[in-house]
């Protein structure tokens, strides 16, 4: 383990700049801070160059173990003071444990070979779960993006399909929200809609689309059995018309004074009726 005291050390500097977009986007670094997110991301493929901790958090048994176990796999930890790490950091609430990694640049022709992968099992008798997909269509809020990812992770989803004027995956904010699950389900961001649209034809997907439109169906009414993506739209505006047009429409009904519901909230409602479909 090294030592930085220095607030002008390049290391730090990085770190610091990446809770910015544009920097994220210039150098294809991102930030993973807490020792949650560090465990995680340990136990990964995911390229980790260095890692910034102070010697409180060094004390600590878990964060301990996670130092131990990146410096096996030849990470580089750096030992920093509290103030130093405090320009690192993004958290307003100092975690003393941060990571800086590389992002994976995903398309959706890695996506296809993935999900194929996924569906090979060693034993030829096993079931194969066609793949089913989640599309998000210029979801804003970092909140709803990071929520979202950790249900479809825990759905069992075969990757997160983001269209352009998407978020970035990899902000701070998505990344805590997500809860390491960032570093399990497989994304692909910047996608076009005609690239999706015709992703999807090759890929014998069938689509469907939350909407309140005539006519859409209860969404416990779909048939979410074989080959699918789902789609969830801009929390203003919902999703774009060349994609409803595509889709199979679904709403949630609603039996309260509510008007709608929250995209997060409607995602975990309508994976796990897919999850209810495709387990029983």
């Amino acid at each position: 383990m090294i030592a930085i005291n220095s607030l002008t050390n390049p290391k730090i500097k990085l770190a610091a700049q990446l809770a910015k977009r544009m920097a994220r986007e210039k150098t294809g670094k991102f930030l993973a801070e807490g020792v949650r997110l560090a465990e995680m991301a340990a136990a990964s493929d995911w390229d980790i160059d260095y890692a910034l901790v102070t010697p409180h958090a060094a004390g600590e048994t878990r964060a301990a173990a996670v130092i131990k176990k990146l410096e096996e796999n030849g990470v580089p930890v750096a030992l920093v003071p509290e103030s130093v790490y405090q320009k690192a950091g993004d958290t307003q609430t100092p975690q003393g444990l941060l990571l800086v990694l590389a992002q994976k640049k995903r398309s959706l022709e890695d996506l296809a070979r993935l999900t194929k992968t996924a569906a090979s099992p060693a034993d030829a008798s096993a079931a194969v779960q066609p793949p089913c997909y989640v599309v998000l269509d210029r979801i804003q809020d970092p909140g709803n993006l990071g929520t979202i990812l950790r249900t479809a992770d825990a759905a069992g989803m075969a990757g997160l399909i983001l269209l352009k004027g998407t978020t970035d995956i990899y902000s701070p904010k998505v990344v805590r929200a997500a809860m390491g699950s960032l570093f399990h389900l497989p994304v692909v961001s910047g996608v076009t809609e005609e690239a999706f649209l015709s992703f999807a034809r090759e890929s014998g997907l069938r689509l469907y689309a939350t909407s309140l439109d005539a006519k859409a169906r209860p969404y416990d009414a779909a048939d979410f059995a074989g080959p699918t993506a789902i789609i969830f739209g801009n929390e203003g505006q919902g999703v774009s018309g060349p994609l409803l047009a595509s889709s199979e429409t679904l709403y949630i009904p609603m039996y309260g004074g509510a008007e709608s519901l929250n995209v997060a909230v409607s995602t975990a409602i309508v994976l796990y009726e897919a999850v209810r479909q495709r387990h029983n």
